[in-house]
């Protein structure tokens, strides 16, 4: 079993440089990602990466990041820094992207991507967790809280939906719809990069847990019980504020905040102002 090493416990007890020499070849295999060191092709059953930035004395509050198709984990890269100072942080790869694997059997949909989030959750020693998911990622979470309530302590969906995606008007600039009129030509390479080194076998995979579903008429949104926070773009192409609305209002105990922005993947175009909200959201659920 691969074994997890918070950046910050280890940094909090040597200096990196001089730590690096010692590693072990297992502990090349740590979680954090200044620590790891994985060739493109390395694959290993239920793939996660952990941070904790924080005091190294703490027991954080553990939060799962569940990415998007076509991505991975180190998609969650503009969250890190400020969430990882309050939580201990655990992104998984999902099946067939990235460095997970896809197991053997597995059958792509909701339910069983669920599951997956749940196994990975097993692996770092994760009884419950606030859970967050974006686009396709968020579709996972809402399917995770409805079927493992007693391990989500909270839930936070960005840009996701909650029926098959559909882009009205597609922009014929490349990620443009994705990322939004104010995105750098360096990002757009950026993710224009990263789409064309992903395992077509994952982005096939979650495309047809994504072809036929339908999580209010499914019942899974009233299922939702633990405190949950919906974010969406007031001009996103993917989600209208009156359809995420809709469904939010399904989900019992939970509130939508809307932003100001023409992109549909807002977890990254405007990652501060999603990680500012969520974390008054969940701080909200200490008190």
């Amino acid at each position: 079993m691969t074994r997890t090493i918070s950046r910050r416990n280890v940094l909090a007890a040597a200096g990196f440089s001089a730590l690096a020499g010692q590693l072990t070849s297992e502990m090349l295999h740590a979680q954090s990602l200044p620590l790891r060191a994985v060739k493109d092709d390395y694959k290993e059953d239920f793939f996660y990466r952990e941070d904790w930035l924080g005091e190294p004395w703490w027991k954080p509050e553990p939060v799962v990041l569940i990415h998007g198709n076509d991505e991975s984990s180190v998609e969650w890269y503009a969250w890190v820094p400020r969430m990882g100072q309050e939580y201990r942080l655990v992104r998984p790869d999902l099946p067939g992207l990235g460095h997970s694997n896809i197991p053997r059997g597995f059958e792509y949909s909701l339910v069983n991507l669920a599951t997956f989030v749940a196994q990975v959750m097993d692996k770092a020693g994760v009884d419950s967790a606030h859970i967050i998911g974006a686009k396709t990622g968020g579709a996972v979470a809402m399917r995770f809280a409805a079927d493992y309530p007693k391990r989500t302590r909270a839930l936070v969906v960005v840009g996701a939906p909650a029926s098959p995606l559909a882009i009205a008007d597609p922009s014929p600039i490349p990620q443009r719809d994705r990322l939004g009129s104010n995105a750098s030509k360096e990002m757009i390479a950026y993710w224009n990069t990263l789409f064309s080194k992903s395992d077509r076998e994952g982005v096939k995979g979650l495309n047809k847990a994504l072809s036929n579903f339908d999580l209010a008429k499914e019942g899974v949104l009233q299922r939702i019980f633990a405190p949950a926070l919906v974010i969406t773009a007031d001009r996103s192409k993917m989600n209208s504020v009156e359809k995420t609305r809709a469904y939010q209002m399904q989900i019992p105990n939970s509130r939508l905040v809307v932003i100001r922005s023409d992109a549909y993947h807002i977890a990254a175009a405007n990652a501060d102002e999603c990680v500012t909200h969520t974390l008054a959201f969940l701080n909200e659920q200490k008190a």
